[in-house]
């Protein structure tokens, strides 16, 4: 069984992997209290669209390898204040569980979503290749 082809950013598992959980943080965060609003619910809420936005540009720049590996470590790297979006995101919910605005059960799934998510751009900066544009 053949896949279709990837025509967009959106078609790649990782995007959509992470699009999901950014939207599911979204919604789980809602019940967040009013005092969070701008510290940690933005926070969440910021560096968990920022994979998909970062993902996004990354697609838009794979014509050059430089370019999309440098723009695909953004996704991984920029949080924890530039070490990795994903990896920022789940400070957050650490964060969400130890304040219990988010069940034990809710943040370990996220997280481990994050963790597959890192290892969905891991293993195309490390073979780019496919993913480039054909010249």
């Amino acid at each position: 069984m053949q896949r279709e082809p990837i025509k967009n950013h959106k078609d790649l598992e990782v995007y959509q992997m992470a699009f999901d959980a950014a939207m599911k943080i979204f919604e789980l965060s809602k019940k967040f209290p009013l005092e969070e609003r701008y510290s940690l619910t933005d926070q969440i809420r910021r560096s968990s669209r920022s994979v998909c936005a970062n993902l996004a540009e990354a697609w838009r720049k794979r014509r050059y390898e430089a370019a999309f590996v440098a723009k695909l470590n953004d996704c991984v790297r920029e949080a924890c204040r530039r070490q990795a979006e994903a990896a920022e995101t789940q400070t957050w919910i650490e964060f969400a569980v130890k304040c219990n605005y988010l069940d034990l059960e809710s943040g370990q799934e996220l997280y481990g979503t994050y963790n597959r998510i890192l290892g969905g751009l891991v293993s195309i900066i490390t073979n780019p290749l496919p993913w480039l544009m054909k010249r």
